[in-house]
């Protein structure tokens, strides 16, 4: 569905050129959920942009369904670490916001927006504004609009880091339910290793700039996951002491990352 060849970033700063990313490859398989793990600066949300269509790659290619991404597309939805809700529309027209920006039928997209917001268990607030919504149920809205044309790609921005501990471990449960429910491609980048665990299929560490990937480590714990269910701890705790492993590594001069 989603593949990265040799892509490469690099931008202007002031004290001259950045490398951001250097030599990317990747495939991510159709219905496939992906996390990409790193510390702050190592090229993570630039890769997503990427994707997106936001930010022109430097060098290589990414291709989608097999078409390169030059721009922005419909079947590619971006959720990132904000809501971005605006504050005098209603949930339900927050939800159809898309709709309109694409000049698709609003009436055939109103009762979809219902039950998105059913399933996120937001029935009832469709009136509702912003202001009277917490942090957690706003980013809940975000997620169904992400979800209303049906894309076959999501690309998620540390969509919860902004939220309390509890909240974002709920909300974390949620989006593992909605991705079992609409098999979409997900492409989410995170800080936290538990957050990986609990809902990556596979986890793609990077380096520290310029970002290269370090290792792509299977997540091979049966699903729903919990990070509290008993019959889980063993893996959950082996998967997550090798990616704590893998980002406190620091690059060896002079040997290629990845190689071990």
């Amino acid at each position: 569905m989603i593949r990265l060849s040799g892509v490469s970033r690099t931008f202007d700063g002031r004290s001259g050129r950045v490398e951001a990313l250097r030599g990317i490859d990747l495939d991510v398989a159709e219905g496939e959920f992906v996390a990409v793990l790193g510390r702050s600066g190592c090229g993570k949300s630039t890769l997503l942009r990427m994707i997106a269509g936001l930010l022109p790659v430097t060098g290589g290619e990414i291709t989608v369904g097999g078409t390169p991404i030059t721009k922005p597309r419909r079947d590619v939805a971006m959720l990132f670490q904000r809501p971005a809700l605006l504050p005098w529309r209603s949930v339900l027209d927050n939800v159809l916001l898309p709709v309109e920006i694409f000049g698709w039928r609003r009436a055939e997209h109103r009762d979809r927006a219902r039950q998105l917001l059913e399933m996120a268990g937001l029935g009832g607030f469709e009136k509702r504004l912003p202001h009277e919504l917490s942090g957690g149920m706003q980013q809940r809205v975000s997620l169904c609009r992400s979800l209303i044309g049906s894309p076959r790609v999501m690309l998620m921005d540390e969509p919860f880091s902004a939220l309390d501990a509890l909240t974002r471990e709920e909300l974390s449960g949620e989006l593992q339910r909605v991705h079992m429910e609409t098999k979409a491609t997900i492409v989410f980048v995170t800080h936290s290793i538990d957050e990986a665990v609990l809902l990556a299929d596979r986890v793609v560490v990077l380096s520290p700039r310029p970002g290269r990937i370090r290792e792509v480590v299977e997540v091979n714990v049966p699903r729903p996951r919990t990070l509290g269910r008993h019959e889980h701890l063993e893996d959950v705790a082996r998967i997550s002491a090798e990616l704590h492993e893998l980002l406190m590594e620091r690059d060896a001069p002079g040997v290629p990352v990845g190689g071990r």
